[in-house]
C-alpha cells in the first residue's frame, strides 16, 4: 500500500493526490451533516415524510445536470484555464450555505430557504464531482495513462473512507451537539478544500484554444503604440493649416474617428471570443446530443432510468417510522450506515470477483429480484412479524441496510461498465457525466413519485398505518423494470459489449 502510494505521488505530485482524496472524502463524508438536516426537517420543521422527501428531491437535482457543468469548463475558460476556477466556484457553493444556515436561525427554520442553500450546496458538490473528474482524466492522458485503475481507485476509496467516519460521527455529533453547530463544524472540510485548490497549478490553454482571440489580441496592443496603425492619423500630422480654427476642427474629427475605430476593435476582438464560446458550446451539444441518439447508447440509458423513476423512494418515510415508531437513536442509524457502506464495499467485491462474466441482462434481472427480497424485509418490520421470531428491530435495520446497499450495487456496477463501454472516443467525460446524470434524474424523480405515494396514503408524522400498503406497491413495481430488460445488449457482460 505505502508502495502504491509513493508511485502514484512521483506520477501525479503530492498536491494533486491530497485535492482529488480530499474532495472524494468530503463527498463522502456529506452523510454527517446530511443525517442533522433530516432531524432539522423532522423534529425543528416539523414536516411530513412526503414533504421532507419532496425537499431532498429539489436539493438534489443539481446531480441531474451533472453534463452542463462539463460542458461549461470545457469550453469556456476562465482566464485561460479550464479546471481550477470552476473547482474554486464550486467549493465556495458548497461552502458557504453551512456557516449561513449555522449562523441564522431564519435561514434553518424556513423549509424554502433551507431547501434553497441545500440546493445551492449540492450544486457546488456536483459541478467539484465533475470538475475533479475531468482533471483526473486529463492527468491520467497527459502523465501516465497505466495508472487509471489506481486513481479511480484510490478515489473510491476516498469517499468511502469519508461515508464511513460521517455516518459513525454524524450519530455521536447529533447525540452531543446542536444542529447548527454541526453544520458549522461540516463547513470546516469545504474551508480545507478551497485553500488546497491553490496548491494545484494549471496551465493556461489561451494559446491553444483560442488562436484568433489571441492574435486580436497582440493587434490590438501593436495598434495602440503607434499612431502608424491608423492611415489617416499620418495624413492628418503631414498636414499644416495656417487657419487654427481648422486646425482644431480636423483634430477634433481625427480624434472621434479613432475613438470609433478602437471601439470596433475591441468590439469586435469580444465579438470573436463570444462567437468562439458559443460555437464550442453548440459543437459539444450538437456531439453528446448525436452521440445520445444512437439506439446502442439510447435504450440501455432508458432502462437504466425506467429502473429509478418506476420504484417510488420511501426512504424518507422509513426514516420517519425507524425514528418515531420504532425510537431508534442518531447514533445508531448512523451505525447502520456504516453497515450500508460496508455491504457496498461487500457488493464491490463479489461483483469483480464472480459475477462480471455473466451477462448483463441476468445480473440485472437477478438484482431487481434481490431488491424486491430485501424489501419483503420491509414489510416483515414494518408488520412487526420479527418479533413473533423473536429477531429484534435493530437486527432487521442493520440486516436490511447491508444487504440493500449489496444488492444496489450488483444494479449500479453494470451500469458504470456499460456506460464506459458505450461511450465513444472524444467525449467520453462528457457523456459518461450524462449517463450518470440520467441515474441521478431517475432517482430524483423517484424520490418525488414516493413523496406522492407517501401523500396519497396519508402516511405522516406519528400515522403509520398506510405504510405496510405503501411498501407493497413499491414490491409490485420493482418488476416493472424487469418487463423491459430487451433493451438492455442481449450479449454484453461485465467485461465487454
Amino acid at each position: 500500500m505505502k508502495e502504491w502510494l509513493k508511485r502514484l505521488r512521483a506520477a501525479f505530485g503530492a498536491s494533486f493526490l491530497w485535492l482529488v482524496c480530499l474532495i472524494y472524502f468530503t463527498q463522502g463524508f456529506r452523510s454527517f451533516v446530511f443525517t442533522a438536516v433530516s432531524y432539522q426537517l423532522k423534529d425543528t420543521l416539523k414536516l411530513s415524510p412526503s414533504s421532507s422527501q419532496f425537499v431532498f428531491s429539489v436539493a438534489f437535482f443539481p446531480w441531474s445536470i451533472k453534463p452542463l457543468y462539463g460542458i461549461l469548463s470545457d469550453c469556456i475558460p476562465i482566464k485561460g484555464r479550464k479546471r481550477v476556477p470552476y473547482l474554486v466556484i464550486a467549493t465556495v457553493l458548497s461552502l458557504v450555505p453551512w456557516p449561513i444556515l449555522g449562523l441564522n436561525a431564519m435561514s434553518r427554520s424556513s423549509m424554502w430557504l433551507l431547501m434553497t442553500f441545500l440546493t445551492v450546496q449540492n450544486l457546488g458538490s456536483a459541478m467539484a464531482d465533475v470538475v475533479v473528474d475531468a482533471m483526473i482524466a486529463e492527468a491520467v492522458r497527459h502523465e501516465r495513462a497505466s495508472f487509471a485503475g489506481d486513481l479511480q481507485s484510490i478515489s473510491w476509496l476516498a469517499m468511502a473512507f469519508g461515508g464511513i467516519c460521517g455516518s459513525l460521527t454524524g450519530g455521536f455529533a447529533l447525540s452531543n451537539f446542536p444542529i447548527h453547530i454541526i453544520f458549522l463544524l461540516f463547513s470546516i472540510l469545504p474551508s480545507i478544500q478551497l485553500l488546497s485548490c491553490g496548491l494545484v497549478e494549471e496551465n493556461s490553454v489561451d494559446s491553444k484554444a483560442f488562436p484568433e482571440y489571441s492574435k486580436l489580441k497582440s493587434s490590438h496592443e501593436v495598434n495602440g503604440n503607434g499612431k502608424s496603425s491608423f492611415p489617416f492619423e499620418d495624413s492628418f500630422s503631414e498636414k499644416e493649416s495656417n487657419v487654427s480654427i481648422t486646425r482644431r476642427k480636423k483634430s477634433t474629427k481625427g480624434s472621434k474617428k479613432k475613438r470609433v475605430l478602437r471601439k470596433v476593435q475591441v468590439s469586435g476582438k469580444v465579438d470573436s471570443l463570444a462567437s468562439r464560446w458559443f460555437q464550442s458550446l453548440k459543437a459539444a451539444t450538437f456531439s453528446l446530443c448525436r452521440a445520445f441518439k444512437q439506439p446502442i447508447i439510447l435504450r440501455p440509458m432508458a432502462w437504466f432510468f425506467l429502473a429509478h423513476v418506476s420504484i417510488p423512494n420511501l426512504s424518507t418515510v422509513m426514516f420517519y417510522y425507524q425514528t418515531e415508531f420504532l425510537d431508534l437513536e442518531a447514533s445508531f442509524l448512523g451505525t447502520a450506515r456504516v453497515v450500508g457502506w460496508l455491504g457496498l464495499m461487500l457488493g464491490t467485491f463479489v461483483y469483480n470477483r464472480y459475477l462480471k462474466r455473466m451477462k448483463l441482462r441476468r445480473i440485472l434481472m437477478w438484482s431487481q429480484l434481490g431488491l424486491a427480497f430485501m424489501t419483503l424485509l420491509d414489510i416483515v418490520l414494518v408488520s412487526r412479524v420479527n418479533l413473533t421470531f423473536g429477531i429484534s428491530d435493530k437486527i432487521m435495520v442493520l440486516c436490511g441496510s447491508a444487504l440493500s446497499d449489496a444488492v444496489n450495487q450488483f444494479k449500479f456496477m453494470p451500469f458504470l461498465i456499460l456506460s464506459g463501454q458505450l461511450c465513444p472516443p472524444g467525449i467520453e467525460g462528457t457523456l459518461f457525466a450524462l449517463f450518470m446524470s440520467i441515474n441521478n434524474l431517475g432517482s430524483t424523480l423517484g424520490s418525488f413519485v414516493g413523496a406522492g405515494l407517501a401523500s396519497v396514503l396519508s402516511i405522516s408524522s406519528g400515522s403509520f398505518d398506510n405504510l405496510l400498503l405503501g411498501i407493497v406497491i413499491q414490491v409490485l413495481c420493482i418488476f416493472i423494470p424487469i418487463a423491459f430488460l430487451f433493451l438492455i445488449p442481449k450479449e454484453a457482460t461485465g467485461i465487454e459489449a
